[in-house]
């Protein structure tokens, strides 16, 4: 396991509040120390989306931040990202890991049991689980899967969890506490009056929770 890979993990969406771009959200989040962050857009052009890409890339790596993009492949590859988040209808593991290399971080996002299990058995270095709670930042989420299906995923994957899905500081405790390796967040840094602010609440809240799981010997 990429050693980097725990705690918060923002991605940014420039749609959810106007006037904050990419850069300002993952700018932000960094300065509020959090040291992953995944570039997801469904609407920018190409060209856009390479250009954005570039810019996290290079951002990320002065700081020592893993940097992740979600679905494009592609752009991965070419602005040399640390890896990508894929979901159940993109490449499988296999296709990704013939682009990006053996180093590459991959995700695949799964909603049950079952699909944690196939994920890392493709070869997946982690699985992104959810929606845990409800989200309005994702229109394609699944049903919520609940507390009790991420602690049960966390138990039977040997790979980490990445939790997903209407995380925000009230719950934030209660993901890591169930086992989940990292705590993925949109609206609760993005949306925040404060996103340094926030970050830095989210991943102390994080913390907290994944202390009481040592503590538990979960």
């Amino acid at each position: 396991m990429n050693a980097q890979l725990k705690g918060l993990y923002v991605i940014t969406d420039q749609e959810l509040y106007p006037g904050r771009s990419h850069i300002d959200i993952a700018a932000a989040a960094i300065a509020g120390g959090c040291r992953i962050i995944q570039l997801r857009d469904k609407k920018a052009s190409d060209r856009q989306f390479y250009f954005t890409a570039c810019e996290l890339r290079d951002m990320t790596r002065r700081v020592g931040a893993l940097f992740l993009v979600n679905d494009r492949v592609d752009v991965a590859a070419v602005v040399g990202a640390d890896g990508v988040n894929i979901g159940q209808t993109d490449l499988p593991v296999d296709a990704v890991r013939k682009l990006l290399g053996d180093d590459a971080i991959i995700g695949v996002s799964a909603d049950c049991l079952e699909q944690a299990l196939e994920a890392q058995k493709a070869g997946a270095d982690y699985v992104g689980f959810g929606p845990v709670f409800p989200t309005t930042t994702k229109l394609d989420a699944g049903e919520v899967t609940g507390l009790d299906e991420l602690a049960l995923v966390c138990q039977a994957v040997d790979i980490p969890v990445v939790a997903i899905g209407g995380i925000s500081i009230e719950n934030i405790a209660l993901v890591a506490a169930a086992g989940a390796t990292c705590a993925a967040v949109v609206s609760a840094v993005v949306c925040a009056e404060d996103m340094v602010r926030a970050t830095e609440e989210l991943q102390r809240k994080f913390d907290e929770g994944a202390i009481g799981t040592i503590a538990k010997g979960r």
